[in-house]
């Protein structure tokens, strides 16, 4: 049983009826049944009542001076905190026309006056069985939808909305062609002799902390983290939607990363450096296999970008001549000359300093 659903013996009952003698002889007997009963002379006083404390089952006769019965049970039904809330119409009217009203705005049940005290009780308890398995059911359901909205933050903590999108509806491998995008690699400069002088916890801990101000960094400005590996970050600007700002949201972003570096140093005391290099141009990126699978890149751009980290300098970022030529009105930049890129051959290179 839902432990938000009452049992039948502790639910609490609204009787309405205008007249005294008719409520008095119902709480008697429904509270012989072990229910808590509260009592309504008027059907505005029963929807007071309504709107203060839940209700697990309403009897609400039908001729009542002011707001008659079928007002109250237009209201509840009405209401979408209200509508569960099962009602039994109680009256001396037993024309089938009535019946049918009270069915047709929602009624659970009908009782004609006077009623019997067992078909009371059996038209009130099947009543309140099926208002458990209906709250159990909506707890389910709400457990469900929880669990479905928690599955979906995973996904969409793994991979781009758009592409989680594509792979809940198609299971195939997916990729996508895109003509020009930014990636950048980020490197811990010394993370090996780090993670040899300190205990393995502390050195995680502040990877974490590196890490995630990255990542919100990659957020403010629109850009997708691929993955890390070890002490390496890589991040991507202009997929899975394209952009023509890309460059410039990379820029940003590794120039971000410096001061957030600078700024942990300052305050733990650190001497952290990064080594960033960045790269332009055609990627593919997707989605493969069926496991533990990553949104991940691939292209001579992206080999590019982790050679411009690889063979560049600490604490400075290295730019590839495509990407110099989107960023060169905007930032300052200077020459590094022309290193030799491994399978590249002689590239001419850039280390980005600053806006301008």
């Amino acid at each position: 049983m839902n432990p938000g659903s009452p049992s039948i013996g502790s639910a609490s009952i609204l009787v309405v009826d205008d007249i005294e003698a008719n409520r008095e002889l119902l709480a008697r007997r429904l509270q012989r049944q072990g229910l808590s009963v509260t009592l309504a002379a008027t059907g505005a006083d029963a929807i007071a009542l309504v709107q203060q404390q839940a209700f697990d089952l309403v009897l609400c006769d039908i001729m009542m001076p002011g707001i008659s019965g079928y007002e109250v049970l237009e209201y509840l039904k009405q209401d979408s905190k209200l509508r569960h809330i099962p009602v039994v119409m109680i009256s001396a009217l037993d024309d089938v026309d009535t019946v049918v009203r009270c069915i047709e705005l929602g009624a659970e049940d009908y009782l004609f006056k006077p009623f019997h005290p067992t078909l009371l009780k059996a038209r009130v308890n099947a009543c309140l069985e099926k208002k458990r398995l209906r709250d159990q059911e909506q707890a389910y359901w709400h457990q469900l939808e929880a669990e479905k909205e928690k599955s979906e933050r995973l996904l969409l903590s793994i991979l781009p909305k758009t592409v989680a999108e594509q792979l809940k509806h198609d299971q195939s491998t997916i990729a996508e062609s895109f003509a020009e995008a930014s990636v950048l690699f980020a490197d811990i400069v010394g993370f090996t002799q780090i993670f040899t002088t300190r205990p393995a916890i502390e050195v995680v801990s502040l990877l974490n902390e590196v890490f995630s101000t990255f990542d919100h960094l990659a957020e403010r400005y629109g850009l997708e983290k691929i993955k890390t590996i070890g002490d390496a970050y890589m991040v991507v600007g202009g997929i899975p939607l394209s952009r023509v700002d890309h460059a410039e949201a990379i820029a940003e972003m590794a120039l971000e990363m410096q001061a957030a570096i600078a700024q942990l140093n300052q305050h733990k005391g650190e001497s952290l450096q990064l080594r960033i290099g960045i790269s332009s141009g055609p990627v593919v990126a997707g989605v493969i296999g069926t496991k533990k699978f990553i949104y991940d890149l691939w292209g001579d751009t992206v080999n590019t970008a982790s050679r411009m980290e690889a063979q560049g300098l600490p604490g400075c970022i290295q730019l590839t001549e495509f990407t110099r030529h989107h960023l060169k009105d905007k930032y300052q930049i200077e020459p590094r000359g022309s290193i030799s890129i491994k399978g590249k051959g002689e590239m001419l290179t850039y280390l980005l300093n600053g806006r301008l």
